[in-house]
């Protein structure tokens, strides 16, 4: 007997979502200078004092959009932390899934990278605060390695600014927007051999 399947229920979108969403597409249609609380208020059907409800400013608003970009890549870098792999290969998955997901943004969606890029050259707190989940899930990765005898750095703090040091062409938001000219296969045979360099400095205690 086939039972009938239940209709997908819909999640209403949230005031605040909606927001970003309009907000996204406006920067992508004018470019973040000419976007505007107001612009944005009147697409939404609300007051501009309506969105200063959920956002304080432009910037908190942009902010915001550069934050709803960022957050599928900490995800899915969550899920490679937590992983049951070897350290050594969690690391390199990683990094290349960091890189991979920054270049990809980079080419599909360049008005909004280019927001993220303005706000880790400002050091704005969006930056900074997803500099520093990556570099979380990079210090648990780091931390299992240690306590299965893969890595041997000297330094645990030491290791963590070297593989910033050593990776920041690939992983830095800038460089990354740098680099879109060049070809992609290049970029990423280049990372993959400076991961193995990164793996053995890591295993061999040079750091």
């Amino acid at each position: 007997m086939n039972i009938p399947r239940r209709a997908a229920r819909t999640t209403p979108q949230t005031a605040d979502v909606r927001l970003l969403d309009i907000a996204a597409e406006h920067v992508r249609r004018l470019g973040a200078t000419r976007v505007t609380v107001v612009g944005v208020a009147q697409e939404a059907g609300m007051t501009h004092a309506n969105v200063y409800r959920y956002f304080p400013s432009k910037r908190d608003l942009l902010d915001a959009v550069v934050q709803a970009a960022l957050r599928p890549v900490e995800t899915f870098l969550a899920d490679v932390a937590s992983a049951p792999d070897p350290a050594d290969d969690k690391l390199e998955r990683l990094i290349l899934a960091l890189a991979r997901d920054y270049r990809d943004l980079a080419e599909n969606d360049p008005p909004i990278f280019d927001l993220f890029v303005a706000a880790a050259e400002a050091n704005r707190g969006v930056a900074r605060r997803h500099r520093g989940r990556v570099r979380m899930f990079v210090g648990r990765v780091v931390d299992e390695g240690l306590a299965t005898g893969t890595f041997n750095p000297k330094d645990r703090e030491q290791a963590l600014t070297f593989l910033t040091d050593i990776l920041f062409r690939f992983t830095h938001p800038t460089a990354v927007k740098l680099d879109t000219e060049r070809p992609r296969d290049m970029l990423e045979e280049r990372l993959a051999t400076t991961m193995r360099i990164a793996l053995r400095a890591l295993k061999a205690g040079y750091v």
